[in-house]
């Protein structure tokens, strides 16, 4: 049963050929003939053509090859924001075989040592902002070689980075690598649909943060997916796409994929929280697609700048990683004369689940209608489908979704059902035409600013100051963030807890979106007759 087909326009096929393209970098390949002449990156006022986009991955690829020996399915850490680096290292890694781990370069060094020890990665490129937390971890990691990066690499731009730590230990710098292997072309290695081409980290409320292994595959169909199902705004050669949303973020990254594999031109926002810098960036871009969480949305309706923005192109806005307000969606329109297009999905599905379709009179307050080629169904906890209507868990399959967890085994198989749906661990009901509304979550995850933040990191955090016996965290509705955490805490007998030095250690080793917002220090924590903590009982406080 997928009474969303009867919904789907005309021009929208039920299925996609996954088998179009043999990897990802065959769709680049495709763009780079078709548009090489076209600006594919733009950023801090320069560009890169899609050609010299090619040249410049090539010098990358040729030294990650002849310097570092970096063979096929070697995983490559790059921690690196919105700069023009990082689409050259993406193409890289593609040229080279390898695997690429996405590295939040916000990380805290505890964050960070994980994440490079669970992937393996022996070779990272790190942003000279980041450099210090590497520099606090780096030996106790397998990364032997490190490739530092600043904003204006790759390009004739000479813009400062921050110092490079004495405590890094031996690193080269990027565009050192880019002037020596300059017109010099990678050893070609054959690609396949199922090799792995991304592990992307989500974070787990049972244990550390697992990466997501996406194959070539995934990422093709999901793009094919997106392609098919929003037509008018996929012209190629002729979109502009503002990336506000960071790259190593799942939604940041396919966006630029699917677009790039088009001939668009991509607008690289490297931060943007500085909403007046953001909003001059992109004033007379003359955008056609723009993609965003509801917090950027908000904030940009709400900047007075935002009235000289050129939308004589515009034609589409997409928001996902957190739900967007309908007040949002109603102020956007206002401004753009076209309502925000929401979605869902997640670093296991690549991202793309389910859209909804452009053109719509009203904000739907769903997530849209599954794309083409995927199946999705709402279960019960016994994994028998529910009536239309009736909550339940969103469960999907698709070529979108991923194989499984890095090198974890048991969490694979407990994240999918007995007939291989991926379990989304969040709660929806259909309606009868197909579209799918999210009700609730059923973990108890939380969702700051499209970030997942996991309650478990954080209490363990809060937990390691000795005057801290229990510690328990959940989201409240915040209107810029769309969820703040809040701690509770209970004390050791006898002892005191200082809220601003408890807020301040964690601080020290968390994310800043991880970080409490708010403390609330409690006698006891509310626990069940087993000693659980109760966090739904503490919502009620």
């Amino acid at each position: 049963m997928k009474p969303w087909l009867d919904s789907y326009p005309s021009d929208v096929p039920h299925t996609v050929d996954v088998d179009a393209y043999d990897s990802v970098l065959g769709l680049f390949r495709d763009a780079i003939a078709k548009f090489p002449d076209h600006v594919a990156i733009e950023c801090f006022g320069a560009s890169l053509t899609f050609r010299e986009l090619d040249n410049e991955s090539d010098a990358l690829a040729h030294a990650l090859q002849s310097r570092y020996g970096v063979a096929k399915g070697d995983r490559i850490a790059v921690m690196l924001p919105n700069i023009f680096a990082y689409p050259i290292a993406l193409l890289a890694v593609l040229k080279t075989g390898a695997v690429q781990v996405n590295v939040n370069p916000l990380y805290t060094p505890r964050e960070l040592e994980h994440q490079l020890n669970d992937s393996g990665a022996e070779t990272i490129l790190v942003y000279s902002g980041s450099a210090p937390s590497l520099a606090a971890i780096r030996h106790q990691t397998s990364i032997t070689r490190v490739i530092t990066v600043n904003p204006g690499d790759g390009t004739a731009l000479s813009i400062p980075g921050s110092d490079i730590p004495e405590d890094l230990g031996d690193y080269t710098p990027l565009a050192n690598l880019l002037a020596e292997h300059a017109g010099k072309r990678p050893q070609a290695v054959p690609l396949a649909g199922d090799d792995v081409l991304f592990l992307q980290y989500t974070g787990g409320t049972t244990g550390p943060s697992k990466g997501a292994t996406l194959s070539h595959r995934n990422l093709i169909a999901n793009t094919l997916q997106f392609r098919s199902f929003i037509p008018a705004a996929n012209e190629p050669g002729a979109e502009v796409v503002v990336l506000a949303l960071p790259m190593y973020h799942i939604f940041g990254l396919m966006i630029f994929v699917a677009y790039a594999a088009i001939g668009s031109k991509a607008i690289l926002i490297p931060n943007p929280r500085d909403m007046d810098a953001y909003l001059a960036a992109i004033k007379d871009a003359g955008f056609s697609v723009i993609g965003g969480v509801n917090t950027l949305y908000a904030g940009m309706t709400k900047h007075p700048l935002f009235k000289q923005v050129d939308l004589s192109r515009y034609k589409v806005a997409f928001g996902g990683g957190s739900k967007i307000f309908p007040s949002t969606s109603e102020a956007w329109k206002a401004h753009t004369g076209a309502h925000i297009v929401e979605g869902f999905g997640l670093s296991e599905t690549a991202p793309i689940l389910t859209l909804n379709l452009m053109g719509q009179d009203r904000f739907s307050g769903t997530v849209g209608y599954p794309v083409p080629s995927t199946d999705v169904k709402v279960v019960d906890d016994n994994e028998q489908e529910v009536p239309i209507g009736t909550p339940g868990e969103l469960c999907a399959s698709g070529p979108q979704v991923m194989r499984g967890y890095w090198n974890r085994i048991q969490e694979t198989e407990a994240a999918f059902t007995r007939d291989g749906y991926f379990k989304t661990g969040d709660v929806a009901v259909m309606h009868p035409d197909g579209q799918f509304e999210i009700v609730d979550r059923k973990k108890d995850m939380i969702l700051v600013s499209g970030f997942n933040v996991y309650p478990n990191e954080i209490e363990a955090v809060a937990a390691e100051l000795p005057e801290v016996a229990e510690a328990a965290c959940i989201g409240i509705p915040d209107e810029k963030t769309g969820e703040r955490i809040r701690l509770f805490v209970a004390p050791v007998a006898g002892a005191d807890v200082d809220e601003e030095a408890l807020i301040s250690h964690c601080r020290q080793s968390l994310a800043s979106y991880k970080v409490p917002k708010e403390v609330t220090v409690l006698e006891e924590l509310p626990k069940s007759n087993v000693g659980k903590i109760l966090r739904k009982d503490l919502r009620d406080l």
